[in-house]
C-alpha cells in the first residue's frame, strides 16, 4: 500500500474514576496514539471542548508528535468524558451524552487530504453531526475503510451499525458483538462467513478475549491466533484498540494476513501487561519496531 496517511476519525475522551483520576482514551485516539509510535503519523480527526481537558489532550498529542490540525474545538459542548464507578470491584461505564466528539463538523474537515486508509468506530456515530461529518469525509475518500465496532449501551442501533458496516472493507468486532449482529449461530466461523457475505467485506476479524482472535477473508482464508502464554495481566483496557492499530499497520505496510494477525496479537498481549490503554514510554514500542 502507498505511503499516504491513515485517517482516524472519532472520539477522544477522559475516563474519570471515583478517586478523581483521569485517564486519556477513546478507541480511535488510542489507535492513532499507537500508530504514531510505530512511525505512521496518522491524521486524527476529532473534536474537543474549550476547556482544560482539551488543553491536556493537545499537549499530550504534541508531546507525542501527533498532528493536531484536525482536532476541532467546540465552544458549547465539553471535552468527552466517561464516568467510571466501581461496584464490588467491577467497573461500570457512564458514557456522557452531548460531548464535543459528537459535534465534529464537516465545515472544518480537510477534504484535500488523501488517506490510504480511513478508520472509525461506531460510538462517534451516535449523533447526527459527527455522522454527517464522516459521511462527507467518506464521499471524498478513495481508499479502504476499516470499521472497529464498539457496541456501547445504550448508544447503538443494529440497523445503523449494519449500514456503517456495509460501507467498510475491513471490520473488527468481538465475539459478543458478532452474536448481537449475526444472531442464531453458535459456531463463530459459520457466523463470520454469513457476516462477510451479508456485508460484502474483504476481511472480518473477531476477537475472542483470552482465546485470541480469528480473521477470515472473503475467499474463506482463515487465520487464528492465541495470546502469549503466562501473561501477567494488569488490565485489558484498550487491548482491542492495540490489536486494531497493528491491523492498520499491517495493511499500510503490505504484510500478509497471517503475519499481521500474529503481530497484532503479540502487541495486544504486551499491552495488557501495562496499566491503561496507551503507553507514554516510546521505549515500549521499540522492540516491536526492531522485530518487525
Amino acid at each position: 500500500m502507498n505511503n499516504q496517511q491513515i485517517g482516524i476519525f472519532g472520539e477522544v475522551l477522559f475516563d474519570q474514576f471515583p478517586d478523581g483520576q483521569q485517564v486519556l482514551g477513546g478507541a480511535p485516539f488510542n489507535v492513532a496514539w499507537h500508530l504514531q509510535a510505530f512511525g505512521l503519523a496518522p491524521c486524527f480527526i476529532s473534536c474537543v471542548g474549550d476547556d482544560t481537558d482539551a488543553d491536556h489532550i493537545r499537549q499530550a498529542m504534541e508531546k507525542w508528535g501527533m498532528n493536531t490540525s484536525q482536532l476541532q474545538t467546540d465552544y458549547i459542548h465539553p471535552t468527552g468524558a466517561v464516568q467510571i464507578t466501581l461496584n464490588n470491584g467491577e467497573p461500570h461505564y457512564a458514557i456522557l451524552t452531548n460531548q464535543a466528539y459528537d459535534f465534529i463538523t464537516p465545515d472544518l474537515l480537510d477534504l484535500t487530504a488523501h488517506y490510504s486508509l480511513l478508520y472509525h468506530g461506531t460510538l462517534a456515530m451516535r449523533h447526527a453531526t459527527s455522522t454527517h461529518a464522516l459521511d462527507v469525509l467518506k464521499a471524498h475518500h478513495q481508499g479502504k475503510i476499516f470499521v472497529d465496532v464498539n457496541l456501547r449501551e445504550p448508544w447503538w442501533q443494529a440497523d445503523r451499525v449494519k449500514r456503517i458496516i456495509d460501507q467498510a472493507h475491513w471490520v473488527k468486532l468481538n465475539q459478543y458483538e458478532l452474536e448481537h449482529l449475526q444472531p442464531l449461530h453458535t459456531d463463530v466461523k459459520e457466523a463470520m462467513v454469513l457476516f462477510i457475505e451479508r456485508h460484502h467485506l474483504e476481511v472480518l476479524i473477531v476477537t475472542c478475549g483470552e482465546k485470541g482472535a480469528i480473521a477470515m477473508t472473503q475467499f474463506g482464508e482463515t487465520v487464528e491466533v492465541t495470546p502469549t502464554a503466562q501473561l501477567t495481566v494488569v488490565d485489558t483496557v484498550g487491548a482491542g484498540d492495540a490489536f486494531a492499530a497493528v491491523l492498520l499497520l499491517g495493511l499500510q505496510r503490505g504484510w500478509s494476513l497471517q503475519i499481521t494477525m500474529e503481530r497484532a496479537q503479540d502487541f495486544a498481549s504486551a499491552l495488557v501487561t501495562q496499566r491503561g490503554a496507551i503507553v507514554q514510554d516510546s521505549g515500549f514500542y521499540q522492540r516491536f519496531i526492531e522485530a518487525w
